[in-house]
């Protein structure tokens, strides 16, 4: 029989009545009885219940086995008696009458409970992380998280992608977040980065004549954590195609995700095959966010013109000064009291809006204060935009365009929440596309990258020369799946001249390009096939399969939100002659000073 088990605490059934067993685990629960002990020992499979007599020797080891302790335990196994089979259990159908048993492992006193479904602070939770880990939750969002990974992993490889790794100690880039530095012993004074995203590798690899790469790659960036982003580092599904369209790269990468949540949604539905594009412009419009979540049926309008020079004066003059005005409807919330529109209002100023007017319409008319100071043609015309009937009210957001829209999501967001009009059990994808390529900068009045620079323009080097550059589109997409952003991707810029081109609309010369890109645009230089991609993120994928809010839910060993690993205690400081090694000397912030009233 071997040392620890014969059969694991998951794996035992009705059929194996009458045979020994030995087991390994932990004690996960104990139920004293008198004259019986019954255990539930657990592990990584599954929990079986043990049972010894108090007339047993064995009885006192077991009596004395804290919780979480490991204990070994041999018997045989019998069946339950009708009355007491557990149901809940794949074992529940037997026991195991011990026989023999030893501590393994002796637990101390427990700072979070493994059994139970007890709540702990999040700060508890990761410092104790290798006890929350075995907690079943925990325990199976890390589980899943292994199988989609392996899915996506068989998927790609089907689809013809190849797997590569490239290197994890690179060059600092200039873009983007920031990097995480890295001194270097042998060269005094100069640093590695860890790779924000494997980017220019990728773009690399299809110079090199690979084709068709991917990787679970891991990437690195120094920024605040929230609730869908994870501080420090986090892993995506990183892939790039050569020879292809912004067509190819959908086509490819649909059929991976539509898969891998279909295969765990759990009865869940998922958007087949081809997932709508939504262009930017549009998904600003209807939805205020270029994220849009489908599960939410209301539209926004724009209803700008039906204020212009209208007698509400707040919109009227600040539509003459350059604002816009977004309407969002409300169905059936005419019939809400009174006490629902002034939540909401107090709701908008919370967010640094003024408030949040309204218009109810109505069979004897539109009521509101906005109503009260807007012509009947003008309500009509609103009416007519928002498709509003009797019964319903429709909210508003007036401001200049990108503020306008983004609160104008917001509402959409809040008023869907309060009225349940979220479809349930379901997971909806679309793509945004059509991204601008740059974007004013409101401060500066200089022309800025709205987002990826390295993104090919729309009509390429003639609409570079001719075209407005902020009436410029990019190949740049965003794969969106209930208003979380998995991926940003784009057909890359594989030209050389095109990118000194487009580099210049946002003030670098040609000598900025060639200090900063060097190495990518050098590459180009020896025929780089017509290339692009895209990098949906693990973690978020895992998070919104296994209906989790928070991300560090699906992170095995995850940082808290001030980029702290509470379990390893780091970051850490390093002693004075490792730092002597490493050429590096420390300028920590003074202090602020303190007054005394």
């Amino acid at each position: 029989m071997h040392r620890y088990r014969t059969h694991t605490c998951g794996e035992l059934r009705a059929e194996s009545a009458g045979t020994a067993a030995r087991l390994s685990g932990w004690v996960h629960r104990k139920r004293d009885h008198g004259n019986l002990l019954f255990v539930d020992l657990r592990d990584h499979y599954g929990i079986t219940q043990v049972v010894v007599d108090v007339s047993m020797p064995v009885f006192k080891v077991l009596e004395a086995a804290r919780p979480e302790s490991t204990v070994c335990v041999t018997g045989q196994v019998v069946r339950r008696s009708p009355e007491t089979v557990n149901p809940r259990l794949a074992t529940g159908e037997i026991e195991v009458q011990v026989a023999q048993a030893e501590i393994l492992s002796q637990a101390e006193t427990l700072p979070i409970q493994v059994s139970g479904e007890q709540d702990y602070p999040e700060d508890m939770r990761l410092r104790y992380r290798f006890l929350d880990l075995r907690r079943e939750d925990v325990h199976a969002n890390m589980m899943l998280r292994s199988r989609v990974i392996q899915s996506l992993r068989r998927r790609m490889q089907d689809q013809g992608f190849t797997e590569f790794q490239t290197p994890i100690l690179t060059a600092s880039s200039p873009e983007g977040a920031r990097d995480y530095l890295v001194p270097s012993r042998i060269h005094p004074g100069k640093f590695y980065a860890l790779p924000q995203a494997p980017q220019q590798f990728k773009q690399l690899l299809m110079v090199a004549g690979f084709d068709r790469y991917f990787q679970i790659a891991p990437c690195f960036r120094d920024e605040a954590g929230r609730a869908d982003r994870s501080p420090g580092e986090f892993y995506q599904l990183d892939f790039e195609m050569s020879y292809v369209t912004q067509d190819d790269v959908f086509d490819a990468i649909e059929p991976v995700l539509h898969g891998v949540f279909q295969e765990f949604a759990g009865g869940r539905a998922v958007t087949p095959p081809p997932f709508v594009r939504i262009p930017f412009d549009e998904s600003m419009l209807k939805y205020g966010s270029d994220k849009p979540d489908l599960r939410n049926p209301l539209l926004i309008s724009d209803v700008t013109e039906a204020f212009r020079g209208s007698n509400f004066g707040i919109f009227a003059k600040a539509i003459d000064k350059g604002a816009i005005v977004r309407a969002i409807p409300a169905p059936g919330a005419g019939d809400r009291p009174r006490s629902f529109f002034d939540k909401l209002n107090d709701w908008a100023r919370e967010q640094g809006a003024g408030g949040l007017g309204y218009i109810v319409f109505a069979a004897e008319g539109a009521k509101g204060p906005i109503a009260k100071n807007l012509e009947d043609g003008r309500i009509q015309a609103i009416r007519e935009a928002t498709g509003a009937k009797d019964g319903d009210a429709v909210f508003f957001a007036c401001d200049k365009k990108n503020a306008a829209a983004k609160f104008a999501g917001l509402v959409r967001t809040r008023i869907a929440t309060e009225l349940d009009l979220f479809e349930k059990d379901v997971f909806k994808f679309c793509w945004t596309v059509d991204f601008p390529m740059y974007e004013r900068n409101e401060d500066t009045g200089l022309i800025e990258f709205s987002h990826n620079p390295f993104s090919m323009p729309q009509g390429g080097l003639e609409a570079l020369e001719n075209m407005d550059p902020l009436d410029i589109k990019a190949y740049q997409y965003d794969i969106v799946c209930n208003g979380i952003e998995l991926s940003s991707g784009a057909i890359r810029n594989h030209r050389p001249d095109i990118m000194f081109k487009a580099f210049a609309l946002a003030g670098y010369s040609a000598e900025d390009v060639e200090s900063r890109f060097g190495g990518l645009l050098n590459a180009f230089r020896y025929g780089a096939p017509p290339h692009g991609g895209a990098a949906p993120g693990v973690d978020r994928i895992v998070m919104l399969l296994a209906d989790e809010p928070n991300i560090r839910e699906v992170i095995l060993f995850p940082m808290n939100q001030q980029a702290q690993d509470l379990l390893m205690q780091a970051p850490a400081e390093i002693p004075p002659e490792r730092m002597k090694e490493l050429h590096l000397k420390v300028d920590l912030p003074k202090p602020k000073k303190t007054t005394e009233g």
